[in-house]
């Protein structure tokens, strides 16, 4: 969701960069190596980025940020900020400290930051550099499975929309197939984090399913729900938008309302609805 709350994805950026592993791997049984455990069709989905808590008792789907442990007995996707760094001033820190010449500069010199999220853009513009950084975001994915997820959620996948044109929907898809060759080498299923410019390479790339947020505001419900067949959560943040999928839509995808900052069961704001 480019870049969801400060706090929770703060907290999904480990310092040294590594894998960020904290699960206790207590989730469903993990597939044999190099085979894939495809999510439920139509199966109720809380997405609790913004920390975890207790999901409600018809949920059988989750999406956590990778510091978080997966919920036993449910489908558990992984989510990672793969094209981007997390927002503050530590995370940009660390990748200027540790990678510096894998963040996206312009022609001065300057950082290029997605303004929405105030999350700088990862350079993917040559296969080297795409390389370099899917070891970094790798060794988080291998994290993701080592904890116990079923899946990787690899936010961010539209960044070059945001990079001034120096970057390409080809570098985004290039990076993307690295990724999901990681992610299945793994176990784990990966998803197309919105962007439907790029369903048309979904099988090229390797993506399993889809997270889309807000699929009824942008009209795009049904592109996805052709290109994977039902294979789709769907998070809106808008009560009339998420009526509206759900009148639509509710019988052949997975549509759930949150709030817009995903905040845990139990704070002021917190909303949770499924169709």
């Amino acid at each position: 969701m480019g870049g969801t709350l400060l706090l929770a994805l703060v907290a999904g950026c480990s310092g040294d960069g590594g894998d960020g592993d904290t699960g206790s791997g207590t989730s469903t049984a993990r597939p044999a190596r190099g085979e894939v455990r495809q999510p439920p069709v139509d199966a109720a989905f809380d997405y609790q980025l913004g920390g975890p808590y207790r999901p409600p008792s018809k949920v059988r789907a989750v999406s956590r940020d990778r510091s978080a442990d997966p919920v036993p007995g449910l489908y558990n996707i992984c989510y990672v900020n793969a094209f981007q760094a997390q927002p503050g001033k530590e995370a940009t820190r660390w990748w200027e400290r540790e990678h510096d010449d894998l963040i996206l500069r312009d022609d001065d010199g300057e950082t290029v930051v997605d303004e929405d999220w105030d999350e700088p853009l990862l350079d993917i513009s040559t296969a080297k550099k795409r390389a370099a950084l899917a070891e970094i975001v790798g060794g988080w994915i291998d994290g993701c499975a080592k904890a116990g997820y079923d899946a990787v959620e690899p936010d961010n996948l539209d960044s070059y929309e945001r990079s001034d044109d120096l970057l390409t929907a080809d570098d985004a898809a290039d990076f993307a197939r690295l990724l999901a060759r990681r992610a299945h080498h793994r176990g784990l299923a990966i998803a197309q984090k919105n962007t439907t410019d790029l369903l048309d390479r979904r099988r090229d790339i390797g993506f399993d399913f889809a997270v889309a947020e807000e699929c009824a505001q942008y009209k795009e419900c049904q592109d996805y729900a052709s290109a994977y067949r039902g294979k789709v959560f769907d998070i809106e943040y808008v009560a009339k938008d998420f009526d509206a999928a759900c009148r639509t839509y509710g019988k052949k995808l997975s549509i759930t309302l949150r709030d817009r900052d995903v905040r845990p069961e139990g704070e002021e704001g917190h909303v949770y609805r499924h169709c």
